[in-house]
């Protein structure tokens, strides 16, 4: 069986390179060791869309890398529009930053049947698909209707809203419906799954039995694969990272001073605005933590054409400047705020140099960074991790400090726990999460997925949802109603 893994977001395979976000970091490790062709945009637009343009194949460990250079007609509505100015607030729960228009989502439809058609190339009989996130939830109806008899499976890596915040997106039923084409779809966390089951039972009236959902031409079935990371590999280059010329940088400029670090994708939703309140109401409670402490946030830039990401990218910017104004000394700057990117080989680092991890946002699905942060930890002296009881992370690392990011005042009194933390009580947590995270690794994860894809499949017997033509897409006026029935 040939795994063919496909994606919006690739990693470049260099070392040296910037790490990638929580999904290409997480495929790239798996797609080297396990033999799959991993098929993402190559990042180049073009004009003409004659046929579909399949830019380069690469080898990638016992893999490959194939590249597509997509439509430009097409690409900027799809990307920058429907699918992180709807579904990626919406999948996040903040409905009221939903921005659309109707042909967003025509480009959305027209990217997914391109994809769709560069994928036909790869379906041979022994093929598996394996479709990634958020980007992509009616690209497994498009290859059905194509007639692509495969197995079929979906894998979303940011939480699945509840039913009364998914209504919100318009064509909300259109694309769930769409997602029934695939024969397995996984989740974060049973929160997740619990969602989209609700959603599937309430609004499509649909029946189940164990997870199975019975449509037209088979069943779906749901299931919880928690993404976890390659621990052994992670902790090596830790240990080897203390003879970067960066770390030692770091390191040698605490003056003997304690530290915590946050490395997060500048996004609304990893609640960087309250973690740096919070680090200020710390030093108003407890006033011997000022000139003692610090924060090195790395923070890189996303999206950077969204509205609502400029926003941020300027607030944030104008509350570190106030926060440090009021509390730096001259020798002292209390939030370290970097927007640029590191590899992963000087962010292990960063993070084994660091007292305390920070991990809190409002919403995520995973967030590999908490297990990244545990992973890199020096076992006789571990570090603490805080995480915001809102990731799907916490629903393994239980023995992290845990806590509510929206609020200031809990989450100032966990960063205080966490540098106060005696030795012991360190390791007894540490020893726990790296327990967890060494029972569901990466390699797990893959070999999970694509066990539980091969024993779901279902004979194709028609097509399982008729995909409306985009260009049947609803005018404006019409959303509002699109949005609730």
């Amino acid at each position: 069986m040939t795994v063919i893994v496909v994606s919006n977001r690739v990693a470049r395979p260099k070392s040296d390179e910037p790490a990638q976000g929580g999904l290409a970091a997480a495929l790239l490790p798996a797609v080297r060791h396990s033999g799959a062709i991993w098929v993402g945009p190559s990042g180049r637009l073009i004009e003409a869309v004659g046929k579909d343009a399949l830019a380069e194949i690469q080898p990638l460990g016992t893999g490959a890398l194939a590249t597509i250079d997509m439509p430009s007609a097409h690409y900027h509505r799809f990307y920058q529009g429907f699918a992180n100015s709807v579904l990626w607030p919406a999948f996040h729960s903040r409905a009221d930053l939903i921005r659309t228009d109707p042909q967003d989502y025509v480009s959305y439809r027209e990217i997914n049947a391109y994809m769709a058609r560069a994928l036909l190339r790869f379906a041979k009989p022994n093929a598996l698909f394996w479709i990634h996130d958020y980007h992509f939830l009616t690209l497994g109806a498009e290859m059905r209707e194509r007639g692509v008899t495969q197995p079929l499976g979906f894998f979303l890596h940011t939480p699945f809203p509840a039913r009364s915040v998914m209504v919100s997106v318009p064509r909300h039923r259109e694309l769930v419906r769409a997602m029934l084409a695939y024969d397995l779809i996984g989740f974060q966390t049973e929160d997740d799954l619990a969602n989209f089951s609700e959603y599937l039972t309430r609004e499509l009236g649909l029946d189940s039995e164990d997870d199975t959902y019975f449509v037209s031409g088979g069943t779906t079935r749901l299931a919880i694969f928690p993404i976890g990371i390659d621990v052994k590999a992670f902790a090596d280059q830790a240990t080897k990272s203390a003879a970067r010329p960066e770390v030692s940088r770091l390191r040698a400029s605490l003056q003997g001073r304690k530290l915590a670090i946050g490395v997060d994708r500048l996004d609304y939703s990893k609640g960087l605005p309250n973690r740096f309140r919070a680090l200020e109401r710390m030093f108003e409670m407890y006033p011997e933590t000022r000139n003692s402490v610090s924060l090195l946030q790395i923070a890189v830039p996303t999206r950077e054409q969204i509205t609502a990401y400029k926003s941020l990218q300027t607030d944030l910017a104008a509350l570190v400047g106030e926060i440090n104004g009021r509390n730096a000394e001259v020798d002292w700057t209390p939030i370290r705020y970097l927007n640029k990117g590191f590899p992963h080989s000087v962010l292990a680092g960063f993070y084994r140099s660091a007292q305390v991890g920070v991990v809190t946002p409002f919403q995520d699905g995973m967030n590999l960074v908490a297990k990244e942060y545990v992973a890199a930890q020096n076992p006789l002296d571990p570090g603490v991790l805080v995480l915001s009881e809102f990731a799907g992370a916490a629903k393994q690392l239980d023995a992290a400090v845990l806590v509510n990011p929206h609020d200031v005042d809990a989450l100032a009194q966990a960063l205080m726990k966490a540098f106060t933390m005696s030795a012991s009580e360190r390791r007894q947590r540490w020893n726990a999460m790296i327990a967890r995270l060494e029972d569901s690794p990466l390699a797990g994860w893959f070999s999970d997925f694509v066990d539980a894809l091969e024993n779901a499949r279902r004979p194709v017997t028609g097509i399982p949802i008729a995909m409306p033509s985009p260009a049947t897409a609803p005018a404006m006026s019409e959303l509002g109603t699109a949005a609730t029935h």
